[in-house]
């Protein structure tokens, strides 16, 4: 995978803040008093802290074990991360947050819940059962530095569903995918089997579809007939799961960094990871508009609850007979949603799940209705305004914040997989190297004729390659396109767009080492630097 850079633009990151500060004012000062008002937290979600407004855009990564979802992390950022382990068993055992930080380090559950710059601290109710399955590795990688990711223990199939998590696996995933920009769902291509666990994750992610992104991963593994047939299979089983008209899109590749099997829809794999990539590496830029939604949503959730609660109490009886008439109430939940619908003209929409609401009957039943606020017109009025005036004038703001963000690269590098294409080609800056690599020996050297007899093979003209005859020699390494776009950009040191005999013996060299399992530099070393550039890159440093 490419080096990835979030250019900082100083105009743009003060409209970033500026919309997300205005969020955090909206919510603190107008929507939680009616939140408290009303015990909104204790029937739904805890309210908001100031971390989840201020932190990177955050990808939930799930599947069933042996899908490819810790080798899908480490294909986005490039490099291992702590406690990452790689096997076809369920080797991840645990919830693993990466955040960038300063020093690499890794944070317990139980620490995390009591620290305000982290936006954990509401997974305390889950017990230490799932807190000692819960950490945060920080680490100083480009890409975290502009989203998190969340790696997820693998859901278990239906010859393992009888062990026992000791936690409420369903709810922790509900409370991640509240509060995440984007869910990456995996499957194997190999295997489609929907146990019972993974059929109530899906529950778990009701609601919050339209943030869910589903992978066929390791289809270069099935030839192009299996693949057509998995691929049905698989959006069949998914259109009985998620029952809604809207169909899921469904992104088949390979995703990691090594090279793929030579197969008839090669292309299509290419195509599909294109896009996957291009959807994360915009999720910087629509992070305000993701906010300023999910504000909206909990502000219509909390008018209608709201409108319950009154109606609850109002209905209580003031002496007798009021635990009968609490369950006789809880049971008629249907008909008093339709009644408050009518009356308020509250969209049915933003009412609660109410069988959920039934079942969990101990929230309901442990609460004294008679205790309940009745409506109170200027709480009311304030959630109307919130909702018709005052997020509407955060609008223009966020879409000047968009159109600004236009020039800038997200998180994947916006130039990153148009490398090979002229009109798209730019030049990155390497990091700076020190005045002495001249005295370093170049690491290329000793295998130089072997390396110059392909480029002269070639037929360069005026002793250069240029990047059409580079690609088509690259893409037989059968490496992704991603990591041969980072590999032509490590190597065209001078930026001309072309390969001379030295570049391309550095280009042949970074793909050996490649196929050998080596993560690539993010930036060329000095001792890599081919010695008739060293002066040319020294003299651009200054």
């Amino acid at each position: 995978m490419s080096t990835r850079r979030l250019r900082s633009d100083p105009k743009t990151l003060g409209d970033v803040n500026l919309a997300t500060q205005e969020l955090k004012n909206l919510y603190f000062k107008r929507l939680l008093p009616i939140e408290k008002y009303y015990s909104f937290h204790h029937f739904h979600s805890p309210s908001y802290e100031d971390a989840e407004f201020d932190n990177q855009p955050m990808v939930l990564v799930m599947g069933q074990y042996s899908t490819g979802k810790t080798t899908f992390v480490r294909y986005l950022i490039e490099e291992d991360f702590p406690g990452s382990r790689v096997g076809p068993e369920p080797t991840t055992d645990c919830f693993t947050a990466l955040m960038h930080g300063g020093v690499e380090g890794v944070i317990p559950g139980n620490a995390l819940t009591v620290d305000p710059r982290k936006p954990f601290r509401h997974l305390d109710p889950f017990g230490n059962a799932f807190l000692n399955r819960f950490q945060c590795v920080q680490m100083p990688n480009k890409v975290l530095e502009s989203i998190s990711i969340i790696d997820t223990p693998g859901i278990l199939t239906a010859a393992k569903r009888k062990l026992s998590r000791g936690y409420d696996f369903p709810a922790v995933l509900r409370w991640f995918a509240e509060r995440v920009d984007r869910v990456v769902l995996l499957f194997d291509a190999h295997k489609l089997e929907f146990s019972d666990e993974l059929t109530r994750a899906f529950g778990a992610l009701s609601g919050y579809e339209d943030k869910l992104r589903v992978v066929l991963n390791k289809a270069d593994r099935v030839d192009a007939q299996q693949l057509m047939r998995v691929y049905g299979a698989l959006m069949w089983s998914l259109g009985k799961v998620f029952q809604t008209p809207e169909i899921l899109r469904v992104y088949v590749g390979s995703f990691w960094s090594e090279p793929r099997q030579m197969c008839d829809h090669y292309q299509l794999l290419e195509l599909e990871e294109e896009d996957l990539l291009a959807d994360i590496r915009n999720l910087p830029r629509n992070a305000a508009v993701r906010k300023l939604n999910d504000l909206v949503k909990r502000a219509r959730l909390v008018r209608a609850h709201a409108h319950v609660i009154s109606y609850l109490k109002k209905e209580m009886p003031i002496v007798f007979c009021k635990e009968s008439k609490k369950h006789n109430l809880i049971y008629q939940l249907p008909l008093i949603f339709t009644q408050i619908q009518q009356r308020h003209r509250v969209p049915a929409g933003d009412f609660p799940d109410c069988t959920k609401m039934q079942v969990e009957t101990e929230k309901l039943l442990g609460q004294d209705f008679s205790k309940f606020k009745t409506l109170k017109p200027s709480m009311m009025a304030s959630l109307d305004k919130l909702l018709t005036s005052d997020i509407a004038n955060l609008v223009p703001l966020i879409q000047q914040q968009e159109l600004r963000k236009k020039s800038l690269p997200g998180v994947l590098d916006g130039e990153f997989l148009g490398t090979f294409r002229p009109e798209h080609y730019k030049k990155d800056s390497f990091k700076e190297r020190s005045g002495e690599a001249d005295l370093v020996e170049w690491a290329v050297e000793k295998h130089k004729p072997k390396y110059d007899e392909i480029f002269f093979s070639l037929g360069p003209n005026g002793g250069k390659l240029n990047a059409t005859r580079v690609k088509e020699w690259m893409t037989t390494s059968l490496l992704p396109n991603s990591v041969l776009a980072h590999i032509w950009r490590l190597s065209d040191v001078d930026g001309d767009g072309m390969l001379d005999n030295e570049e391309f013996a550095l280009a042949v060299h970074l793909i050996e080492g490649k196929l050998e399992g080596q993560w690539l530099p993010r930036e060329l070393p000095s001792h890599l630097v081919p010695p008739s550039k060293r002066q040319s890159s020294a003299g651009n440093d200054e």
